[in-house]
């Protein structure tokens, strides 16, 4: 109880006028009851809440004992206490532009709000990324006498600039001894400079610790499906030099001693980004998933943590940064020319190379004047078109091997009691023909990165959100056309239609595709398995696959599958019946026979070694 008289006492006095009148108030506290309401002050709670609401308290809280503590070292003989201010309450400071509304809380300094002006929901709600208490920042100090104080905790002074634009936050000891936070917000722009400072503190921090910035965030949905939002909800980091780190779907907690240029937390089609001018030394990061079950009500998807160290001067500090809150657009990531375009995921290597120069600048200018939808259809016949050269190879090539069947049949019966002697004549055989059975696989290989660069293309890009076409409302999001009661594992609890029409027409497509290459297959050997019954699997299991992974996924990407297998399908038919004549390929086929084949090196030292291989067999069957 002594105690709590000393505190009030102490205040009261450096609020007035120092040492003589704060022992005299001392000796009489009876006193106390004459002090204004308006200056009394409370000592904060330590369960403070890490961030606050708009509305203002009705009893001003003072900064904690921690930071009187400061004031003594410092031997400050007058100390402006915050909570005597206005600014002693949780009340909020707006910056806005054409794009971005940030709020900028007294009590911590930080930002408790961040709606994107521009988008909304599919359910017409204001998109979010900070709200309600769902993020916290700020800095933990050491104290010279090794005690600890927490930025979130306390109250800043806010001056808003005459143009509304830049908002400095100050939490006071006094006026020339103070931690600030600079807010400058420009126009049109989702990117706002960001300035960590102290002044006159030296005395007080411990020089041989750093400050801490803690850094924390709750993520919240905007999309239909949660599960295949939170699919692409990570955290991503980037290394000085380029090189960037990826958290994915599951949970995290790892600390790195490379040097960080910026650490976002991204929340698929929108991100939040801490970006510094000089990196940051080391990091440690923590991502805990928060969905377990969609079909409960689920707030938020993951929980982030950053922690990251600001360098001290003799117990001084100053950090030049930056907070993107915005689209995790690539177009508008790129311009800023500081990496970020890392976070959208396009794949590694070609695959990410392949969606960077090909399919984004080409998507991108379709999008200028096509609806989405359109774009999407003419990008899949510019890429069908773009790839049927390679098809036609691997037709063509399917064409020499179903035309040399018969004789390939004659030879496994005529060696069938000797596996090498019948591969060595084979391969006379494709040699003379001109033909290879690698042949037709090589160009299936060649389209297998567009194929992926697409499949990742398709979910990351910007520009389908909320853009529709026929029955799907949101291009970015699956479709639509029934509704169930119940939910099947993998598959979910509605119905999408682009996908069925996609299987379908994989299920032709292959259909095409397999058939031929059944036709052309060798006969099984001994111990190998059975390629026509795989094949056969394939064509059947692939379009349930289809059917169930692309339920839940966006309908642009179903949209072009479903597209680009109707071409396949036209593709092939104009090859089968109206480019290649297989009278004429056989005719081709006859005259290689005669002519004299040159082997390549390869195929020279492959028959060598098998030939070496039978004669060591008829040695082995002479003894």
């Amino acid at each position: 109880m002594e105690n709590k008289k000393l505190d009030i006492n102490s205040l009261i006095g450096f609020v007035l006028i120092g040492g003589i009148l704060l022992w005299m108030l001392y000796l009489n506290p009876a006193e106390e009851k004459a002090v204004p309401e308006a200056t009394k002050t409370e000592q904060v709670e330590t369960d403070v809440p890490e961030t606050t609401s708009e509305k203002p308290s009705s009893t001003p809280n003072i900064q904690s004992d921690s930071l009187k503590q400061i004031a003594a070292q410092n031997s400050v003989g007058t100390f402006e206490y915050s909570a005597t201010l206005a600014s002693a309450q949780e009340n909020v400071t707006t910056l806005e532009n054409e794009l971005l509304q940030l709020k900028i809380s007294n009590k911590g300094g930080q930002i408790v709000g961040a709606k994107m002006k521009k988008f909304k929901t599919q359910d017409s709600i204001p998109v979010f990324l900070v709200k309600d208490g769902n993020a916290s920042f700020g800095l933990e100090l050491t104290t010279s006498d090794g005690k600890t104080i927490d930025t979130k905790a306390l109250y800043f002074e806010p001056k808003l600039s005459n143009d509304g634009k830049t908002l400095s936050m100050k939490l006071k000891i006094s006026e020339n001894q103070y931690l600030e936070y600079v807010y400058a917000l420009r126009p049109n722009e989702y990117m706002l400079d960001f300035t960590v400072r102290s002044q006159g503190l030296k005395n007080a921090i411990d020089a041989s610790k750093p400050a801490l910035l803690t850094w924390k965030m709750k993520t919240i949905p905007h999309a239909p499906s949660i599960q295949y939002e939170n699919r692409y909800t990570e955290i991503v980091y980037a290394f000085e030099g380029g090189d960037d780190s990826y958290t994915g779907q599951g949970e995290l907690e790892e600390e790195n001693e490379k040097e960080i240029g910026y650490i976002a937390f991204k929340q698929h089609l929108f991100t939040s980004v801490l970006l510094a001018d000089e990196p940051f030394d080391t990091g440690s990061f923590t991502s805990k998933n928060l969905v377990q079950d969609e079909e409960v009500d689920t707030t938020f998807m993951k929980a982030f943590t950053a922690i990251v160290p600001l360098k001290t001067n003799a117990g001084e500090f100053s950090k030049s940064m930056n907070w993107y809150y915005g689209p995790t657009d690539y177009t508008i990531l790129t311009k800023y020319d500081r990496n970020l375009d890392e976070i959208v995921s396009l794949g590694w290597g070609i695959f990410g190379w392949i969606n960077q120069y090909l399919i984004i600048p080409f998507f991108g200018f379709l999008m200028k004047f096509l609806p989405a939808g359109i774009a999407i259809i003419f990008l899949t016949i510019a890429i069908k078109l773009l790839l049927s050269p390679v098809q036609y190879k691997q037709y063509l090539s399917q064409a020499k091997m179903k035309i040399l069947k018969p004789e390939i049949a004659e030879l496994s019966a005529k060696y069938k009691d000797n596996a090498m002697k019948k591969q060595q004549e084979t391969m006379k055989l494709y040699n003379k023909a001109g033909a290879s059975p690698m042949a037709g696989c090589l160009p299936a290989l060649l389209q297998i990165p567009v194929f992926y660069a697409l499949f990742m293309f398709f979910p990351s890009v910007f520009d389908l959100r909320n853009k529709s076409f026929l029955w799907a409302d949101d291009l970015s999001s699956f479709d639509v056309i029934a509704e169930l009661p119940f939910s099947i594992p993998f598959y979910g609890d509605h119905v999408s239609l682009f996908p069925i029409l996609a299987s379908v027409a994989i299920f032709f497509s292959m259909k095409l595709t397999t058939g031929n290459n059944m036709a052309t297959s060798q006969p099984q050997q001994e111990g190998m398995p059975d390629m026509g019954k795989m094949m056969k699997y394939m064509m059947y299991l692939s379009p349930i696959f289809m059917l169930f992974f692309f339920n839940n996924y966006p309908s642009g990407l179903s949209l072009y599958y479903f597209v680009s297998n109707v071409i396949t399908i036209g593709i092939i038919l104009v090859i089968k019946n109206y480019i290649i004549d297989e009278d004429k390929v056989l005719a081709k086929i006859e005259e290689n026979k005669k002519k004299p084949k040159k082997q390549g090196k390869f195929a020279r030292k492959m028959a060598e070694i098998m030939e070496q291989a039978e004669q060591q067999k008829k040695g082995q069957q002479r003894k």
